[in-house]
């Protein structure tokens, strides 16, 4: 039994994938896709965090072929497989033939329009009846939110469906992109008396998160470490440098250890998006070489490696 986190932030992508593994050999995978940020200060994604992104994806594919279960929260891009996805997602071409025969547990497609809604039809047809609405059910050792704000309610960016698995002497929640920012979610989550999250934190980087919404999911993420003993957050929180120093701020706030996805494994943290700009700097990279990498005619681990040899660890 146990949890993996395959894809987040401090690991390099935009994503919140994670396995779960229970006893009865039952491996439930939530969100299985990643994305990488298509512009960022001006900037396309550097080769280094494209090289990241395409390990984590195979990663993504590797733990979908021993899979049970596949859970989608909600329909972005950096959260689902997708039929029209860019050279930096996973594309539904990439899944493993046993995906479409996985038990399936879906957010609805009530509020979806749009490029949200193709999505979900998208997944429906690749899965046929093995696609199950799981909003607000209890299906075993899986129960489902029904459907809570991403981020806040007013935000138009829609809602997202939350996931609680009895492990088996332990309680696990996966809040795919609450953002912290509503505290109705928060009442739910400690509720559920979960010994572990695995959260979405606040995207600092974006200048429209106002003051208000920022005490907010501070209050919140104290409420949370106060109630439950292992916390997690990733995600929006750690496209920035500023997200990194509120994590160790809410820490020390806390008296205990709040965790990102990768001091949470103990690997070394990497904020290839939030470290854009001094990637592009250290390593510049020639015109032209986005589309050559889209057709497949450049390598980024020639990168990656290089960043390796300058003594980052990976």
């Amino acid at each position: 039994m146990g949890l993996e986190i395959i894809g987040a932030e401090s690991l390099g992508v935009r994503s919140l994938c994670c396995l779960v593994t229970l006893g009865d050999r039952r491996r439930i995978v939530i969100d299985p896709g990643l994305a990488l940020g298509s512009m960022r200060n001006g900037l396309r994604p550097h080769p280094v965090q494209i090289a990241a992104g395409r390990r984590i994806r195979e990663n993504i594919v590797e733990v979908l072929q021993r899979a049970t279960d596949v859970v989608f929260s909600h329909f972005h891009g950096d959260h689902v497989p997708l039929a029209d996805a860019n050279p930096y997602q996973l594309s539904i071409q990439a899944l493993p033939p046993s995906f479409s025969s996985l038990r399936c547990w879906s957010k609805s497609a009530r509020d979806l329009s749009g490029d949200l809604r193709k999505r979900f039809d998208d997944l429906s047809c690749l899965m046929g009846e093995h696609l199950q609405i799981a909003e607000g059910r209890l299906e075993g050792p899986l129960s489902f939110s029904e459907a809570v704000p991403h981020g806040l309610p007013e935000s138009g960016m829609g809602t997202v469906m939350m996931t609680k698995i009895d492990m088996g002497g332990q309680t696990f929640v996966h809040a795919s992109d609450i953002q912290l920012l509503h505290n109705e979610t928060i009442d739910r989550i400690i509720g559920w008396q979960p010994d572990i999250v695995l959260a979405a934190g606040p995207p600092l980087y974006l200048d429209r998160l106002g003051s208000a919404e920022r005490r907010t999911a501070w209050k919140n993420a104290i409420r949370l470490s106060q109630h439950i003993e292992t916390v997690i957050l990733d995600h929006h929180l750690m496209r920035s440098a500023e997200g990194a120093a509120w994590l160790e701020e809410l820490s020390a706030a806390a008296g205990r250890r709040v965790f990102c996805a990768a001091d949470y494994l103990r690997k070394p943290r990497r904020l290839l998006e939030a470290e854009r700009v001094q990637l592009y700097e250290q390593m510049p990279v020639p015109e032209g070489w986005h589309r050559r990498y889209a057709e497949d005619k450049v390598n980024p681990d020639l990168y990656l490696e290089r960043f390796v040899r300058q003594g980052s660890r990976f």
